[in-house]
């Protein structure tokens, strides 16, 4: 199976001299999931920054689909890799749904009749068709991140980046987003604190530590490792106990 993401001795320092990344070597396949967990202040977020590029790298390269994310290849390496942020709001700003999917094909040069079918599909794929014509803004927070979701998938990237998708959702808005997620045969990379979550989408996890990646094994696996979860200030909910979780009921 083909590397999707190729992420290789990766160094970043923010300005102020904070080491965030710290020499992260991450493969990622075609089609895999995978959750990229860790503590509050371990790198994840600018891991996820850095691959499409809104973060360059202090030293180490990136590639995804075999393409260099430098300057040379930003338009494509932004079309490559569709990051969901955490806060829909702050990529929903148009007066419908509707022409929020359709912003980022529409800037990339697509038109009509094409560019409707582009649209209706992606929020096809996230069940929000029902509320095209609707401003994003009368809308719950799970279904706002539904759309913030088929805003990326409008432009058909290679790797979605997801960042704490479960976040502050109630229980309905968390399975359909997970049924969102799972559905989908795309790339995709989990930054999440929520464990089960983890567990439910991602066959596969990291754990990203002071800007280092310590662990890297089946999700199930790194979950029941109690040690390694408290090494890293990771904890499960009380009473949830990821070895007798069934395959079937994740799903």
């Amino acid at each position: 199976m083909a590397e999707v993401v190729q992420v290789r001795d990766l160094h970043y320092s923010y300005p102020d001299g904070t080491d965030a990344l710290r020499g992260v070597d991450l493969n990622v396949d075609e089609g895999e999931r995978v959750a990229v967990l860790g503590p509050n202040g371990a790198g994840k977020t600018t891991l996820m920054l850095q691959l499409n590029g809104l973060l360059r790298p202090s030293w180490g390269n990136v590639h995804v689909g075999g393409v260099p994310v430098d300057d040379s290849h930003k338009s494509e390496n932004r079309r490559r890799v569709g990051l969901v942020f955490q806060d829909p709001d702050d990529q929903l700003f148009m007066p419908t749904v509707r022409q929020d999917v359709a912003f980022g094909p529409a800037n990339a040069g697509l038109r009509p009749p094409e560019l409707d079918t582009v649209v209706e599909d992606a929020l096809a794929q996230v069940g929000m068709t029902a509320v095209a014509d609707r401003p994003p803004h009368h809308l719950s927070l799970g279904q706002r991140r539904r759309v913030a979701i088929a805003t990326v998938l409008a432009s058909d990237p290679d790797v979605l980046v997801m960042d704490e998708p479960s976040s502050n959702l109630d229980p309905a808005s968390r399975r359909e987003v997970a049924e969102v997620l799972l559905a989908m045969r795309r790339t995709t990379l989990l930054v999440t604190h929520d464990l089960p979550y983890a567990l439910q989408i991602c066959p596969r996890a990291v754990i990203l530590s002071d800007g280092r990646i310590v662990a890297d094994r089946p999700t199930s696996e790194l979950l029941a490792d109690k040690e390694l979860l408290a090494a890293h200030r990771l904890e499960l909910p009380f009473g949830f106990d990821p070895t007798t979780v069934s395959r079937s009921a994740l799903r």
